[in-house]
């Protein structure tokens, strides 16, 4: 039997897609660390339930999440990069349809609203967090690497659907939102 661990990391190195050693620490690694944390929580939302409208939706970004992981770990010069183009605007529109139809029925936000409520609407709120912070690895990564828009685009709107899934979880279990007041 194959041994899990093969020790070619035990330097603070990895490999990426493409094969180079980079440290583990390198935007790149660290972009695709941040997506592989998202798709964990999401694994935990959709363990919480929802329908099986939401935990199928949910499966289907996870497996979209390891994609766009893939694409981020193999540099566009290698030229291996064109074999794997995850995010594209078929699956951004997907998204956007996604929240409107969840969308569809809350009331029209007035003030910032709080994680709180149920728990699949908190587990949401910080696979939406978790998400942003993705956001912005990658968009760090873009400063030195060549990164498509389109995976930026896709995790900016996964950010939103997650926000409103988390309201809608909510909604669906007659539970308002916890908005933010300021306080003195």
């Amino acid at each position: 039997m194959k041994k899990l661990y093969t020790k070619t990391g035990d330097g603070g190195e990895t490999s990426l897609g493409d094969g180079t050693r980079v440290s583990k620490d390198h935007p790149r690694v660290a972009a695709c660390g941040e997506l592989d944390e998202l798709s964990a929580i999401l694994g935990w939302c959709r363990s919480a339930g929802g329908g099986e409208a939401i935990v199928s939706r949910v499966e289907r970004i996870q497996r979209q999440l390891l994609s766009l992981g893939a694409e981020l770990a193999t540099p566009a010069e290698s030229g291996q990069a064109d074999r794997i183009a995850a995010a594209s605007a078929e699956q951004r529109r997907r998204l956007e349809r996604w929240i409107d139809e969840a969308t569809e029925g809350l009331q029209p936000l007035k003030r910032l609203v709080l994680c709180g409520g149920t728990e699949l609407s908190c587990r949401l709120h910080l696979a939406r967090t978790c998400c942003r912070r993705a956001e912005r690895a990658v968009v760090a990564l873009a400063r030195s690497a060549a990164v498509r828009p389109e995976v930026i685009v896709y995790l900016n709107r996964l950010s939103d659907l997650l926000f409103v899934w988390a309201r809608r979880a909510n909604h669906e279990a007659g539970c308002p939102d916890v908005t933010w007041v300021p306080t003195e």
